[in-house]
């Protein structure tokens, strides 16, 4: 991709986004470099890989890249035994212990045999847990090496702290006794790593000893006394000695280091890719993005698309595609109104897809797998190239007209402006049709009404235009492809206060076929906010409906729910007045059992208190059967519309229809039908509801159902009429089930027949129709068959 088109379109702002979301340096060079990619296969992998990322992040959180540090020059000077410092040596404990959780973290999901795209990765990371604990147990910090790093080093430090303590012991007691008076104060330090008392300048001849510093003001002097001399040398050996000694195990652990060296640099690049790859997913969740699709034939589609450099809260979403019916796109609109943002909008999602960005639009959008992209956008003069703003563009659009294939996306912003109107538009309008003969994908914005006439006379071009609101005199940023941009500058200067009568003359002064245009593009303006509003009233409508409908199934959810719970608990009463019942027998049946043919007086008053007992038990079932009494109601009874109680649910409604052979029928609760049988049933009175289209006059009970006619005639009605009373008479005639009907329409025009045969075609339980035959009324009537 051409380094010009990427700062054009701001690509390298996107890359600091990216790279402020890895944490190593190498990762963060990786992020700036990136650059979109050249074959389709490539992208596709870098976009499943950031899909991957982003699915992994929401299942288990992130995961931290910070401890990778900048190790690949020490790992690699460890091939020629360089020995590293224990600055090196914790990096790179760090490193490997980051790795470890970073292996650990990949390895939480197991994916079994439909892996994702991190799972190699993750798998191929060795993270050498061993090493980093030798670092560890070693170097306590950067400066610091720890006593057990080796037994050698445990003993000098320890026989460097013996003698240490001797030699304070003997300068203590000489600051304590015949040298008290000659001190500045009774103190011990150290100068150049020995340990001296400080002496008073004039008594420095009664310590004698090596003079290793004085004070600034010359009036202390710090002495080594000559009799500690030996035991500061001793020190000073011991503290070379573990120089030496720390010097062999950085050696030691730079030798480890070397051994494992390829695998160190194989999982250092393993986990600054995957670094990478998170930084990816981190900004796709920032932007709120999704992954794009790409088409075959050169096509794209972006849906609620967003400029990502743009501020989330201020920035307005388009929707815009190129190269389905149309190649070529012409964008007019007023300055400031979001044309050059739109150019920048696809450019920039083109080149973050390509790249393996996901891109802040709406899921499904699809973008092209284009192989270069041009662009002419923003002021090219050139002060040392003596360049006006026209020639620079002009130089510009030369050299991409030379370079573009049917495989590239050209985008032009004021194409033609800089120099005289009628040559800059005629020269646009060839540029143009240069790029449109070719197929060469391309977008343009312009203000020449020569392009919108130039768009709407040449079939694979079309016109967009920016809105703008003339009342607020501001732009919506919306855009609007289809429609050309109608210019404003009337409207805007008449709404600044401009004198009318100067409008008036610039008016006149305009071409008649300018005004007749601005004119057609005007009512076209006002066609389209129409449609607009209606397609706004149909949306509130069509959730209405939803909302009406969710209701309705609630509804008729909570009834079965009631009606389950009433049978449910009809069924539990039963099964506790039974089960009194045996255990009231059972008890008889024990007293009869015992008293037998000895039966005495008490005897007697015992069954006779049992037998109340089993009719006070037979009272209470036969109460319980009384709250479902067996239907009245005879088959040869039952008619359409006749009011009935369901008995075991206590539901009221009318029947709906005829009982069948087993005697099952559809009992019409209020807009619910019940499946119920014949036996439980009991006669009730129901009260009807009106019919919605039946307010004034209060009739059609659904009892009218049961004396309908089998033919409707609707001659002489209006379409809107006749349909009207054609769905009255099917809901009736389903109701009533009725096998078959006939509409009588007429021949006419022929227009209320198609209407009644596409209403027909349209209603849910119409099961066939057709025209009518030679005797039944041939195109006049319409026979129609309902489902049972």
């Amino acid at each position: 991709m051409n380094k010009q088109v990427i700062e054009k379109l701001e690509f390298n702002k996107i890359l600091d986004k990216l790279a402020s979301f890895a944490a190593s340096r190498e990762a963060k060079k990786r992020c700036f470099e990136t650059l979109p990619k050249k074959e389709p296969a490539e992208t596709a992998a870098l976009l499943s890989q950031t899909g991957d990322a982003v699915d992994r992040i929401f299942k288990d959180g992130q995961v931290s890249f910070g401890g990778i540090r900048d190790i690949r020059n020490a790992v690699m000077s460890t091939e020629r035994e360089y020995t590293l410092s224990a600055v090196d040596l914790m990096d790179i404990a760090n490193t490997l212990e980051t790795t470890q959780t970073i292996r650990t973290y990949g390895m939480k999901e197991r994916f079994g045999e439909n892996p994702d795209a991190l799972c190699d990765l993750f798998d191929c990371l060795a993270p050498l847990p061993g090493i980093s604990r030798e670092i560890r147990r070693c170097i306590i910090a950067e400066d610091e090496i720890a006593d057990d790093a080796s037994p050698e080093l445990k003993s000098i430090r320890r026989g460097i702290r013996s003698a240490q303590d001797r030699i304070r012991s003997e300068l203590s007691s000489m600051v304590q006794g015949s040298y008290a008076s000659y001190l500045m104060e009774p103190v011990v330090t150290q100068r150049s790593g020995r340990f001296v008392i400080p002496v008073k300048s004039e008594y420095k001849n009664q310590v004698p000893g090596m003079v290793h510093d004085s004070s600034s003001t010359g009036s202390t002097l710090f002495i080594e006394p000559a009799s500690t001399v030996r035991l500061n040398n001793d020190i000073r050996e011991l503290q070379l000695k573990e120089k030496q000694e720390i010097q062999v195990i950085l050696q030691k652990l730079s030798a480890l280091i070397g051994e494992n060296h390829e695998q160190i640099l194989a999982d250092l690049d393993i986990v600054t890719e995957l670094d990478c790859i998170f930084a990816r997913a981190k900004l796709a969740l920032e932007m709120k993005a999704f992954k794009p699709e790409f088409s075959e034939d050169m096509s794209l589609d972006l849906k609620s698309a967003r400029h990502p450099l743009i501020d989330p809260q201020k920035v307005v979403p388009i929707d815009i595609h190129l190269g389905d019916e149309f190649d070529q796109l012409i964008i007019t609109g007023p300055n400031t109104g979001g044309k050059t943002v739109t150019l920048k909008t696809v450019g920039l999602l083109e080149l973050m897809g390509l790249s393996g960005l996901f891109i802040p639009a709406s899921e499904g959008s699809v973008l092209a797998y284009f192989h270069e992209i041009y662009a002419d956008i923003g002021d090219e003069q050139s002060i040392e190239q003596s360049l006006s703003t026209f020639s620079s563009h002009m130089a510009n659009i030369v050299d991409i007209l030379k370079k573009c294939t049917a495989g590239s996306l050209c985008l032009f912003d004021e194409l033609g402006a800089g120099t005289d109107p009628e040559e800059g538009a005629a020269l646009a309008m060839s540029v143009l049709n240069f790029l449109h003969v070719r197929h060469i994908r391309s977008m343009a914005t312009t203000h020449y009404s020569e392009l919108k006439i130039y768009a709407l006379n040449t079939p694979g071009i079309e016109n967009a235009c920016c809105e703008f609101n003339v009342e607020t005199l501001s732009p919506t940023y919306h855009l609007l492809i289809g429609v050309p941009g109608k210019s404003n500058a009337f409207a805007i200067s008449k709404k600044l206060g401009l004198p009318g009568y100067v409008i008036e003359e610039a008016e006149r002064r305009m071409d008649e076929s300018d005004r007749e245009f601005e004119s057609v593009v005007g009512r076209l303006d006002d066609a389209r906010h129409e449609l607009e509003r209606v397609r706004s009233e149909a949306e509130h409508e069509k959730k209405e409906a939803s909302r009406l409908r969710a209701e309705l199934d609630r509804a008729q959810e909570k009834l079965t729910k009631e009606h389950d719970r009433i049978i449910e608990k009809a069924k539990k009463e039963a099964s506790v007045i039974l089960s009194d019942a045996k255990m009231q027998a059972d008890a008889v049946l024990r007293d009869i059992n015992k008293y037998g043919s000895n039966i005495d007086h008490e005897g007697v008053k015992k069954l006779e208190a049992d037998r109340a007992m089993l009719r006070r038990g037979m009272s209470r079932q036969e109460s319980a059967e009384e709250v479902k009494p067996v239907s009245g109601i005879k088959e040869k009874d039952i008619r359409i519309g006749m009011g009935v109680e369901i008995a075991s649910s206590g539901f009221k409604g009318t029947v709906a229809s005829m009982p069948d052979s087993k005697g099952n029928l559809t009992v019409l609760c209020g807009i619910i039908k019940y499946r119920t049988n014949i036996n439980d049933l009991i006669p009730a009175e129901v009260e009807t509801p009106v019919k919605a289209g039946d307010r004034a006059g209060g009739r059609a009970h659904l009892s009218h159902a049961a004396t309908i006619s089998t033919e409707l005639n609707i001659i002489g009605c209006t379409v809107d009429e006749g349909l009207a009373r054609l769905s009255e008479y099917l809901d009736d005639a389903y109701m009533s089930h009725l096998f078959e009907v006939r509409i009588v329409h007429g021949k006419g025009t022929g227009k209320l027949r198609e209407a009644v045969q596409r209403s027909l075609k349209n209603t849910k339980y119409i099961k066939s129709f057709r025209t009518g035959e030679y005797g039944e009324g041939d195109a006049g009537v319409t026979i129609a068959v309902l489902k049972s």
